[in-house]
């Protein structure tokens, strides 16, 4: 990912998104939505104006058939801020095994799923259940 093309933001406590710059400072990011004439407009005005964007088309069955979907593992494991080796040795899972899930070779199991989800509700709790019982 390219740094220049990118700008941090961060939501505080009060709502507010602002910028995050290379110092650690923040400055408020600028308010681009006309939010009077958004208020303005009937339903059907606003779905009007969104089907004439080009960027935000209604999603077609076609277009749903032929999308990539993202693995729930690569999903969880970057939530986590975890690299695939991190997260194979911190979850017991063969690095191999979670390689495959996250690149379309394979799918989880019913009980790797049922695991998975155990996980994304509660991975420090997953943690204190594997340091108690050690391999």
């Amino acid at each position: 990912m390219s740094n220049a093309n990118t700008i941090v933001t961060r939501r505080q406590s009060d709502g507010a998104v602002v910028r995050v710059m290379a110092d650690g400072t923040t400055q408020p990011l600028a308010e681009s939505t006309d939010w009077a004439r958004l208020r303005a407009m009937t339903d059907e005005e606003v779905t009007a104006a969104a089907l004439a964007d080009p960027d935000a088309q209604p999603l077609t069955e076609t277009r749903s058939a032929n999308m990539k979907r993202v693995p729930r593992a690569k999903t969880l494991r970057r939530a986590l801020g975890l690299t695939q080796e991190e997260f194979a040795t911190r979850y017991h899972i063969p690095v191999g095994t979670l390689r495959d899930w996250e690149q379309g070779r394979s799918e989880p199991d019913q009980p790797a799923r049922a695991y998975l989800t155990v996980i994304a509700g509660d991975p420090e709790g997953v943690l204190r259940a594997l340091a108690s019982h050690p391999r």
